[in-house]
C-alpha cells in the first residue's frame, strides 16, 4: 500500500551548509557508543563513565554514574547491529557491482565530462 501513496518531501537548506550536515551524520555512523574519554573507572564497584544529563542545567548537567560491570556491557551491546546488518547503505547508482557503468552512463546522458584520472 505504501508504493500506492504519493509522497511529497519538504526538505530545507541546511543553516550551516552541507558540511555541518556532513559532521553531523559522520559522529553518528563512524563512533562506538562511548568514547574511551568519557570512561573513568573499572572497579569492584562497577564501571564508571561520564554523562550527560539533558534535563539539567548548569553544572549538575555534566556528572558521573556507575553501573555494574553486567549492565554496562547490556547497554553498551544495544549499540552493536546484529551481523549481516550494516550502518551505512548504498541505494541508487552505487548500489550494485555495476556502480562505475551507471555512473559512467548517467555521465554521458547528462553530457558531462569524464572526471580526469
Amino acid at each position: 500500500p505504501l508504493k500506492k501513496k504519493n509522497w511529497f518531501v519538504y526538505a530545507k537548506p541546511p543553516f550551516a551548509g552541507p558540511e555541518a550536515v556532513l559532521a553531523y551524520l559522520s559522529r553518528y555512523t563512524h563512533r562506538v557508543a562511548i568514547s574511551n574519554s568519557r570512561l573513568i573507572a573499572l572497579d569492584e564497584a562497577g564501571v564508571t563513565f561520564r554523562v550527560k544529563d539533558y534535563r539539567r542545567n548548569g553544572s549538575e548537567r555534566y556528572r558521573t554514574m556507575t553501573l555494574e560491570a553486567g549492565e554496562f556491557i547490556r547497554r553498551f551491546l544495544l549499540h552493536v547491529l546484529p551481523k549481516g546488518f550494516h550502518r551505512i547503505r548504498h541505494y541508487g547508482l552505487l548500489a550494485s557491482a555495476h556502480a562505475k557503468a551507471n555512473i559512467a552512463r548517467a555521465r554521458e546522458l547528462l553530457a558531462a565530462p569524464q572526471p580526469k584520472a
